[in-house]
């Protein structure tokens, strides 16, 4: 039976947690379930209400608003239907409630308020004003925002459940409002508006070793206003934040700060609703030199941070101090929340840490943050959870008090955003992996993207979401959350005269002067990019055109005018797992190398995005700018040969996947070479944060897919899967950030949730499941799974904009068979396993689709003749590999460990070569072993 076409998902905008949007045009997106084989649209007809709009052809996702706009307050309930190619039409959608979020312009009057004679910088306070209404309302909308983060209550009950709300922006010019319809909390009379407060990412101390001062101000600061429309059709503007307001210091949150943690006193129980020791309130912002300015808020379009979900203990640990110590069993980003009851005053104390180190919290990678959690009892039943700080933790560690761990659980934080995407596959280690790296972005996409969410960092680095923009977007709607912060950037580089900074608010002015930095600044170009790409947001290059030409603009005046990018200071390939631990910039890669190739790209990317928006002078002066930037990077950087000026793995992944050798023959002698250069290093990965998510990619696509497998799925240090088998439940910061002895790297900087090494899930996805977009927005999908040997089966699942697709493949036999799911109103391009580039492409349509192929045979290793055999053979050969380990561990454990780790696994060397100096009868028994190992038995 046959299911009729319906509209599946109506929305405006950029999110689906509310019916409020921050502007008066919303775009319109929906999507189309059917069983109709190849259903496309050719029309659709959009209703408000009060008017109803045909648009002709196929367009579904950010359609322009077709009506009046909306007006200050206003409501309209907006519905859809299409027609496809075939002539069915679908029924009309449920009516999708649209509510304008925005407020006129000037009519924003709110100031600043805060404690008028606080005791200590960065003191939480309690803000209110009354208000009292004498006729009937027929809706009341509260906008509010905070310099800071805020709880707001109106008559004592709290507007939202939203937490650390407005976030975290550029606070200089560009401060976000909420905008909560509170109608059903307001009562004829008098109303009390109130708020707790707290400084959080504003009067936070940033820097690194010795803390610079308070960057943005010193106090935390709230701004409000109500406008109600009563029943009579009059509208006013009440309650606004001035000097009518009051405040005291005294309340429950006594200090809170993100790195430090918090301290409540439950015993300072206050109603911002009644009692007295209020006093009048400061006006005005606490603000230090040259953060004075108090920007107009503009409405939100990102999903608040909230409340997820909630994790039990699943183990209690007898520390060898004597303490006791929770096990969440997953490294998270959250609170910690109790149920307690005790006698007033008793103080409970949770410490916090992502590992354990000999038994104990590993707190050392915390640096200066504290990360505690104080709570004073009242003397009651009290449920303790920190409101204004958040922690990075798996382990804590609750003293004070003994608390039953069931009373005890874990609430996950990060910004609401909705799952879209999903792999699976027979690997278990593998399948983990991606589960880290989901919990890697749930943990650092908290306001902004940022690079850490434990130690005393927190920033949003560029380079961090730069590479890892395309996995975000296919694993959660993540539209919203970065074209915000992409405004935060535009903001911040205009301030810098062209020149991105390292971090997002530009939180680290002591790191100014360094000049523009490749890869990272680049994140101007490139993340808007992956939006258009991902969710066919032409909007977003619109919005940053400029902001990407100021980039590239600001580069080409430091590189001057010869080609290449060269002679700066350059973070590069930072954290090669090669470069010392306080050294996580030394990488084997030349900086140059890294900077020419991310200027050609950026060149390109404005280029194209010029091309989009129909700038065709900037279009074509932008691509030759591009044009002579790769030339120049193959002229200084490639030899004719086909080999990289630095041999290591991530010029060539540069090369290819940037597209800087276009030459095929000479691209082909580079893919080669990189398989040899992974090869050389025993499968084991030799990247940072820029060459990690090309290395795969640029191997498969050389042809070397199995020797992509074989780095995917390397279990030794360094890894991806190394950190799976060591217990990890997120993305390691560093591939070792755990040593194999279980202690915690040396180095300075070490933190055990970073998302930037997990942008090889970006790979499993369009790669070895086979979904990736063909057009923006996947309105034309690719699909082009290639098998793993090593796989019985895998598969991707992603809500694309215009609805679910989906891919898998199985192993039946001697077949591989491939299933696919392509949304209505879409088409895709087929490249099925053993296809090859010149193969014609199978184009097909919207609905269910299978296929099967024959199994390419897997190839035969040959028996290998022991000593003699070469090392590449040996390292190739999983089995010989491991003979000659387990042989020579036999003898001395360390030698074994040395060879491992050091031998370069070269073609033209013999075994017998890197065994020198080790005694004739351990050589025979390493000979012995590799024959017997690889000898065929059938």
């Amino acid at each position: 039976m046959t299911t009729p076409s319906r509209i599946a998902t109506l929305r405006a905008e950029l999110r689906d947690d509310t019916a409020f949007v921050a502007t008066a045009t919303p775009r319109l997106s929906w999507t189309v379930e059917s069983d109709e084989p190849g259903w496309l649209q050719a029309s659709a007809d959009l209703t408000d209400g009060l008017e109803t709009v045909t648009i002709d052809g196929g367009d579904s996702v950010l359609v322009a608003w077709p009506f009046a706009p909306l007006a200050v307050g206003e409501i309209r309930d907006v519905a859809v239907r299409a027609r496809s190619t075939a002539g069915a039409e679908t029924p009309w959608s449920d009516a999708l409630r649209v509510e304008s979020g925005v407020l006129a312009e000037g009519e924003w009057t709110a100031l600043p308020v805060g404690l008028a004679d606080p005791e200590r910088e960065a003191q939480p306070a309690l803000v209110r004003t009354t208000f009292v209404l004498d006729r009937p309302v027929r809706r009341a909308l509260l906008f509010w925002t905070a310099l800071g983060v805020a709880e707001p209550e109106v008559n004592g009950t709290a507007v939202s459940d939203d937490v650390l709300s407005p976030g975290w922006t550029a606070y200089r010019d560009r401060l976000v409002h909420e905008t909560v319809d509170v109608t059903a909390l307001l009562r004829e009379g008098e109303n009390v508006l109130g708020a707790t407060i707290a400084g959080a990412w504003y009067t936070e101390q940033y820097g690194f070793h010795n803390f610079t001062n308070r960057l943005y101000g010193t106090q935390p600061s709230f701004l409000a206003q109500v406008r109600v429309e009563y029943e009579d059709g009059s509208v006013q503007v009440i309650a606004a934040t001035d000097a009518s307001w009051q405040a005291r210091g005294d309340g429950p949150v006594v200090d809170s700060g993100i790195y430090p943690g918090e301290h409540q006193d439950l015993r300072r129980a206050i109603a911002t609703t009644t009692g007295a020791g209020w006093a009048p309130a400061r006006v005005g912002a606490a603000a230090n030199a040259g953060y004075e300015n108090v920007p107009v808020p503009e409405a939100r379009i990102a999903p608040p941070v909230r409340r997820i979900q909630t994790l039990p203990v699943v183990d209690v640990i007898q520390a060898p101090s004597g303490g006791t110590i929770l096990d969440f069993g997953q490294n998270l980003v959250g609170r910690v929340r109790l149920r307690a009851s005790g006698t007033a005053g008793t103080r409970v104390v949770v410490r916090h840490a992502e590992v354990l180190e000999d038994g104990e919290l590993g707190i050392r990678p915390l640096r200066n943050a504290k990360a505690t959690a104080t709570f004073d009892l009242s003397g009651g039943e009290d449920v303790l959870e920190s409101r204004f700080s958040f922690y990075g933790f798996r382990y804590a560690q609750v003293t004070g008090l003994d608390i039953d761990p069931a009373g005890i659980e874990a609430v996950v934080l990060h910004t609401d955003m909705t799952r879209t995407g999903w792999f699976d596959s027979s690997h278990e280690l593998l399948d983990r992996l991606h589960e880290n790296v989901v919990w890697g972005m749930r943990g650092n996409f908290v306001s902004i993207p940022t690079d850490c969410p434990q130690r005393d960092e927190r920033l949003g680095w560029t380079g961090d979401i730069q590479v890892f923009a395309p996995t975000a977007s296919f694993l959660y709607d993540c539209a919203g959350f970065l074209t915000s912060w992409l405004r935060d950037l535009a903001h911040e580089q205009a301030r810098n005269n062209g020149e991105v900074p390292l971090v997002i608010p530009a939180a680290l002015p002591s790191f100014g002067g360094v000049g523009p930095t490749a890869a990272w600044g680049d994140a101007a170009t490139a993340v808007p990019t992956v939006l258009q790409e991902r969710f066919g947001d032409l909007g977003v290059l619109e919005a940053q055109y400029e902001s990407m030409k100021s980039w590239t603009d600001a580069v080409l005046r430091d590189a001057g005018h010869h080609g290449p990018w060269a002679g700066r200071m350059q973070l590069g390939d930072w954290l090669d797992p090669a470069a010392p631990p306080d050294k996580p910039g030394q990488a084997k890669v030349d900086g140059d190398i890294v900077a020419t190739a991310y200027l050609a790209q950026s060149l390109r990317q404005v280029a194209d995005a010029a091309a989009l928006l129909g700038f065709d002078e900037d279009a074509e002066a932008y691509g030759a700018l591009a044009e002579r930037t790769r030339a120049a990077f193959v002229s200084h950087y490639v030899t004719p040969a086909g080999r990289m000026m630095s041999d290591a793995p991530t010029a060539y992944a540069l090369a290819l996947e940037f597209d800087l050798v276009t030459d095929p023959t000479l691209r082909q002698a580079l893919a080669d070479r990189l398989a040899a250069v992974v090869r050389e290093g025993g499968y084991r990965i030799a990247t940072g944060f820029v060459g990690t998510p090309l290395v795969t990619d640029a191997l498969s696509g050389g042809g070397h897919l199995a020797e992509a497998e074989r780095l995917l799925l390397q279990t030794e240090c360094p890894s991806w899967l190394y950190p799976v088998t060591m217990g990890a439940t997120t993305v390691w910061e560093r591939w070792d950030s755990l040593l194999p002895d279980g202690s915690v790297n040396p180095g300075e900087m070490t933190s055990f949730n970073h998302y930037a090494l997990g942008a090889v899930a970006d790979w499993l996805h369009r790669t070895v499941a086979g979904l990736a977009p063909d057009a923006p927005g996947y309105r034309r999908l690719r699909i082009a799974p290639r098998p793993l040997a090593t796989l019985d089966h895998a598969s991707a699942r992603h809500i694309t904009p215009y609805g679910e697709a989906s891919v898998s493949w199985r192993r039946e036999g001697d077949e591989i068979v491939v299933t696919a799911v392509v949304p209505a109103n879409t088409t895709a391009i087929v490249s099925l396993p053993g296809s090859s580039a010149t193969d014609a492409a199978l184009e097909v349509g919207a609905g269910a689709h299978e296929w099967r192929v024959t199994a390419t045979p897997g190839a035969q290793t040959p028996p290998l003749p022991g000593l003699d055999a070469s090392l590449a053979d040996i390292i190739d050969d999983p089995r010989a590999y491991r003979a000659v380990l387990d042989a020579l561990a036999d003898f001395d454990a360390e030698r074994a460990e040395a060879v491992r780790a050091e031998t370069l696994w070269g073609a033209g060397r013999t075994l017998r070569s890197a065994l020198m100096f080790t005694p004739p009868p351990v050589l025979d028994d390493i000979d012995r072993a590799v024959r017997r190992a690889t000898a065929h038995t059938d």
